[in-house]
């Protein structure tokens, strides 16, 4: 019992879990009102604005300074970990969401023009898997905050 304990006073972990929880709300506020439709999976969803993962790794690693100070390596750690979430949302993931792009209408092609050629046994990738800069910078910036605001909540 003292685990859940630990675990409900962890402010670290708190910090980074609402900060990720407040931006996917954020992020399926924004679709809806871009798409004027309520999309649930944009509530656990990857891709889109603002950047979850950003927003979480942020708040981790504000927290993390916060808590133990710039010089523990509990910082160190959290703050490189941030960079290398950031980076692959940004790059890698973003080229992955774009090759599913491509792989779909490939996919889509065959399936209509030439169904006797190929027959793909598979759902169309998905497409929104990665971030912009734009979104990445939006994600960090609100992570930051959500750091610092959870900050006086817990101590």
């Amino acid at each position: 019992m003292d685990y859940l304990n630990e675990l409900t006073h962890n402010y670290v972990l708190l910090a980074a879990g609402i900060s990720w929880i407040s931006a996917q709300i954020v992020k399926t506020i924004i679709d809806l009102l871009i798409n004027k439709e309520l999309n649930f999976e944009r509530l656990v969803g990857s891709g889109g604005m603002p950047s979850c993962h950003s927003a979480t790794v942020c708040a981790l690693a504000v927290a993390s300074a916060l808590e133990y100070g710039l010089g523990s390596g509990v910082f160190a750690v959290a703050a490189i970990f941030a960079i290398v979430v950031m980076y692959d949302a940004r790059g890698v993931r973003r080229e992955t969401g774009t090759q599913a792009v491509i792989i779909n209408q490939i996919m889509d092609y065959f399936n209509s023009e030439h169904p006797e050629k190929i027959e793909f046994n598979t759902e169309n990738l998905k497409e929104l898997i990665g971030h912009t800069p734009l979104q990445v910078l939006i994600g960090a910036l609100f992570g930051i905050i959500m750091g610092f605001a959870t900050y006086p909540v817990f101590h």
